[in-house]
């Protein structure tokens, strides 16, 4: 059912009614009098009047935003605002993305969190990491390593069984070069690409680090359809290097297969970074971010965006000001490469500040006061 007043009559909105309706439906034999229910993004927007309907008291959950107002974040609100102008509470990450029709209503700003005991974010052992590393390729195995092997959330050991479904890489990375890490969707916003290239062009600062750009599965993620042509476009450019730079250049996709197996896998190839980038040109909140701060690496991270509310420049990572900028970007990542002071301290400012202010102990302290406050109105 479309909205009274929705402006869009188009294919796409009529398609996108009926989706939620169907949905609506299933979700329903659920919902009881009574319930708080959040809904997540743009996607689940269609839902509040049908929840309402039913009884429920309805939370907006926006996890994406831009830092700029266009004709196209104009539109986008044109078309959602219908939908949503009943629901009983909103929430965003950043208060930046509040759009200025809510001014007046029940809006909570609560900035995302990470779970420091999941699979991607608990402690795990240097010679695990290296072992899981090189059972992956990228790095050439140590004396040291022991095996792949994990524990499991349910207790149980879990083993590094998966490939990565797609590799370009000349040779593995020596166990002691430093790694330069890119952990990111295959998006062009996340620009990939860009890091591969600054890579390339840089000077002799970075010449004994080798870079690891790794994404997931590009046939493992429904909803990013871009994702096979930028992995290609990157695996393109990898094999135009030369040849000096190619063998120091790594692209994986991870298997999906396996959610905790791949969390793992993303663990161990952040702990293992000498710096993390995450040179984004544009990003909503940027949990990865989090996530390598976390686990204390120096971050080398676009100035846009929820990394604007993660770190201050100097103290907590290395902010750019302009994320196109190859140049700057490389220039930055070499500095904590060969300043093992200023990458200590900026590991130990990060992890520091996830402690401070981006667990989850917080934001649920947060949800349950908004909950209790909409379920009293």
């Amino acid at each position: 059912m479309t909205p009274p007043g929705h402006h869009s009559t188009g294919a796409g909105a009529r398609h996108y009614a009926a989706v939620c309706e169907a949905n609506a439906r299933t979700l329903l034999s659920a919902v009881r009098p009574g319930d708080v229910v959040t809904l997540h993004d743009p996607q689940a927007a269609g839902l509040v009047t049908h929840l309402q309907r039913a009884g429920a008291r309805v939370i907006w959950r926006c996890h994406v935003g831009t830092d700029a107002r266009n004709g196209y974040t104009e539109r986008a609100w044109a078309f959602l605002r219908p939908w949503l102008e009943t629901a009983d509470a909103y929430v965003f990450s950043r208060a930046q993305n509040v759009p200025g029709w809510l001014a007046g209503r029940p809006v909570a700003v609560i900035r995302p969190s990470i779970d420091p005991l999941s699979a991607r974010n608990r402690p795990l052992a240097p010679s695990t990491a290296s072992a899981i590393l090189s059972r992956i390729g990228l790095r050439a195995p140590a004396d040291r390593d022991g095996p792949a092997i994990y524990r499991r959330g349910d207790g149980s050991m879990g083993r590094i069984q998966r490939d990565p479904t797609c590799v370009c890489s000349a040779s593995l990375p020596p166990a002691d070069a430093p790694l330069i890490v890119q952990v990111s969707r295959w998006d062009p916003l996340k620009d990939m690409a860009g890091v591969l290239t600054s890579f390339a062009d840089a000077g002799g600062g970075l010449d004994s680090t080798h870079l690891a750009l790794v994404g997931p599965d590009v046939h493992g993620v429904v909803d990013d359809p871009e994702s096979g042509r930028v992995f290609a476009e990157c695996a393109a450019l990898w094999h135009r290097l030369a040849d000096r730079v190619r063998i120091r250049a790594h692209l994986a996709c991870l298997p999906m297969a396996d959610a905790e197996e791949n969390a793992m896998i993303v663990n161990a190839v952040q702990r293992s970074a000498a710096v993390v980038s995450q040179k984004s040109l544009a990003e909503g909140f940027g949990l990865t971010v989090t996530e390598a701060m976390w686990k204390g690496r120096p971050v080398i991270a676009s100035a846009g965006g929820g990394i604007r509310d993660q770190m201050e420049h100097g103290l907590h990572g290395i902010l750019l000001d302009d994320p196109r900028d190859g140049a700057s970007f490389a220039a930055q990542t070499s500095s904590p490469v060969a300043d093992r002071y200023l990458a200590n301290a900026l590991g130990a400012g990060a992890r520091r500040r996830v402690r401070e202010g981006f667990l989850d102990d917080r934001q649920l302290l947060q949800q349950t006061s908004l909950y209790r406050d909409v379920a009293r109105a």
